[in-house]
């Protein structure tokens, strides 16, 4: 399979009319097709773990498309 997990921040980018990513501290990023609204945090750093939505297309062009499997909220600022 291809899971991964994902610690990072989630972030609201406000490009081609708003979404939401992950970013992690190396700099990777994740655009979630399924950002859960418990999430919709600027700033809050998360844990997910996901599939890797291969040769997925997106708006977006954010990073790597994600489908979240689960996720927790580790600290909100």
């Amino acid at each position: 399979m291809n899971h991964i997990d994902i610690i990072g921040k989630s972030r609201y980018i406000g490009l081609e009319g708003g979404f939401w990513a992950i970013e992690t501290d190396k700099g990777e990023k994740y655009t979630p097709i399924n950002m859960p609204e418990q999430l919709k945090t600027e700033g809050a750093t998360i844990r997910v773990r996901a599939k890797i939505l291969q040769g997925a297309v997106s708006i977006s062009m954010y990073g790597e498309a994600i489908r979240i499997i689960s996720f927790e909220t580790l600290a909100v600022v």
